[in-house]
C-alpha cells in the first residue's frame, strides 16, 4: 500500500478541527493587550485562573484558539465584555473600559503616594482623593498601591510561594515580559 504525503494550506488552519492544534495563522483575540491596559499582572492573572504563568502566557498569545469558557474566565478577570476580547473596536477599548483602566491607574498611584508620604498634609490630600475616587467608582476601594521593587510580600503571598514550585523557564519568560 502506498502512502500519499499530505500538506494543509495554512489558510485552512483557522477552520480545521481543534484536534489539529490550538494555533491559528490569524489574530483571534486581544487578551494580552487588554491585560496590560487594565493593569493586571501576569502573576495576578495566573493566580486568578489557577494555572502556571507559562500557560497564561500561551493563552494570551493572539493566535491561540481558546474555548468560550476560557474567554469567559479572561473577561471576568479583566472586567471587560467578551466582545472586547475578540474584536478590535474602532477606538481601541469601549469608552467605559478605557475610563475604568484610567481610574484604576490613578487609584494605584494615589494609594502609593498615601502609603509612602512622610508629610501629613500630602497624606491627608491623598486620602481625600482616595475617598473622591471611591465615590466615583466604589469598586476602586479594593485597589492596592503599585508594588515597590523588592516590596515585602504578605503572609498570604508567602504561603502561595511556598506551595508552588517555580521553574527557571517561567522566571526567564517573566523577565522578558
Amino acid at each position: 500500500m502506498a502512502t500519499v504525503p499530505f500538506t494543509m494550506d495554512p489558510a485552512v488552519y483557522a477552520y480545521a478541527p481543534s484536534e489539529m492544534g490550538n494555533r491559528s495563522p490569524r489574530k483571534l483575540h486581544r487578551i494580552r493587550e487588554l491585560r496590560k491596559q487594565q493593569g493586571v499582572s501576569l502573576r495576578t492573572a495566573s493566580r486568578k485562573l489557577g494555572m502556571p504563568a507559562s500557560q497564561v502566557r500561551e493563552e494570551e498569545k493572539p493566535d491561540t484558539d481558546l474555548l468560550v469558557s476560557q474567554l469567559s474566565q479572561w473577561a471576568d478577570i479583566l472586567d471587560v465584555p467578551i466582545a472586547d476580547l475578540l474584536e478590535e473596536p474602532q477606538n481601541n477599548l469601549s469608552s467605559p473600559i478605557r475610563e475604568r483602566a484610567k481610574l484604576v491607574r490613578i487609584m494605584k498611584t494615589v494609594k502609593a503616594i498615601s502609603e509612602r508620604t512622610q508629610e501629613a498634609n500630602i497624606g491627608i490630600l491623598a486620602e481625600v482623593l482616595v475617598d473622591q475616587l471611591v465615590d466615583l467608582m466604589p469598586e476602586l476601594a479594593d485597589i492596592n498601591a503599585w508594588n515597590n521593587v523588592g516590596q515585602r510580600r504578605s503572609l498570604d503571598d508567602l504561603g502561595q510561594i511556598a506551595e508552588r514550585r517555580i521553574s527557571c523557564d517561567s522566571i526567564i519568560g517573566a523577565m522578558r515580559d
